[in-house]
């Protein structure tokens, strides 16, 4: 028979031998949980943290009065956006494709920069200069849906105007109301495609060096700039982005405008090229402000960039060209301001008749 003793005694050495092995690990555990923990909690902490934006404004005397003119800019904006939209939809002589695409055009303007200027605005008037992370992966998903569907657009009205002066007869068909949707549906699918895989990209990346953005607002380069390791998968992302936003649709209107000109210098007519010209070259001042400053954010090499040239290149075309793009519009075309002087003469009309009834 065996020694109960014995048998006990064995028991306990194991029993003994089971707890300082536990002691010996679950210190180590513990510490590696913990450490864990606190990385995790760090880097969410890092991922979520506050942006600050420098902004265009600086203390000097004159913030003031560059707040002035960006605050009237805006403005002028939305009013000049707003009158195009409203002519284009109560006259009938500008029920045509080119308008119809026009007005969308200026709906967009107002839409982009609405994503923009308010916030500089507000943050200036507030001395707030912080932007959070989902304020800020909200501005750049709005500001890149919206500038990648004016890309579109763009080269797609440069089509439309190439239908016009040279395929004049097959005009009714090419361009019809089916095609117009089309086209218009085209560019916000553009838009919104660029925006949806563009923002998770840039907005997941690491912004671990430094959470100070030294730009108004949340533009790709920027932000780029920003973050940190291994960078080369986003950066070649973006550049075939790029390249299917600005130079696919750069081509088609370059393209377009060559054949237009080439047809005008054809013309026997001195009004149809006068008309034809003043269409053309419009729609080539709005492309190429438009394009040539896009071009120069996102195409260039970051060697070529600074913070300075950043700021003036981008206000150029997301706050000058917003406003520019109804003024060169209208300004140089006889239909639009034909539209204006005819409601405008409708409006008198009315109100001389309502002053005679009381």
């Amino acid at each position: 028979m065996l020694d109960i003793s014995h048998i006990n005694n064995v028991k306990t050495c194991l029993n003994n031998s089971l707890y300082l092995l536990q002691c010996s690990l679950t210190p180590h555990f513990s510490s590696s949980a913990f450490s864990y923990n606190n990385t995790m909690d760090g880097d969410n902490k890092t991922f979520l943290r506050d942006f600050t934006l420098t902004g265009l404004f600086t203390h000097s005397k004159a913030s003031g009065f560059l707040f002035s003119i960006i605050c009237a800019i805006f403005f002028m904006t939305m009013i000049a956006n707003g009158v195009m939209i409203f002519l284009i939809h109560i006259d009938p002589h500008l029920h045509t494709p080119m308008y119809f695409l026009l007005s969308h055009l200026s709906f967009i303007d107002m839409m982009y920069i609405s994503t923009i200027v308010p916030k500089m605005l507000v943050d200036y008037l507030m001395g707030k200069r912080t932007i959070s992370f989902i304020s800020c992966t909200a501005q750049y998903f709005l500001y890149m849906g919206f500038v990648g569907a004016e890309f579109f657009l763009l080269g797609l009205m440069a089509y439309d105007r190439y239908v016009a002066i040279c395929n004049p007869l097959c005009y009714p068909v090419l361009m019809n109301h089916h095609i117009c949707w089309m086209i218009l549906a085209s560019s916000w699918f553009g838009g919104a495609l660029d925006s949806f895989l563009l923002t998770p990209i840039t907005m997941s990346l690491p912004f671990c060096a430094s959470h100070k953005i030294d730009h108004f607002f949340c533009e790709a380069p920027t932000m780029l700039r920003l973050a940190c390791g291994d960078k080369a998968t986003y950066e070649m992302v973006m550049y075939i982005c790029c390249v299917i936003m600005l130079l696919i649709p750069f081509s088609v209107v370059i393209s377009s405008c060559a054949q237009i000109l080439i047809t005008v210098h054809q013309m026997k007519s001195a009004e149809g090229k006068k008309k034809a010209f003043a269409t053309c070259s419009s729609h080539i001042m709005v492309v190429t402000l438009f394009y040539g400053a896009a071009l120069y954010t996102y195409m260039l090499p970051q060697s070529y960039h600074t913070p300075t040239k950043d700021k003036v290149f981008s206000a150029f075309y997301t706050i000058l060209t917003p406003l520019l793009n109804p003024l060169i519009y209208s300004l140089r075309n006889t239909d639009v301001t034909g539209a204006l002087k005819r409601v405008l003469a409708r409006w008198q009309g009315l109100h001389c008749v309502t002053g005679e009834e009381f």
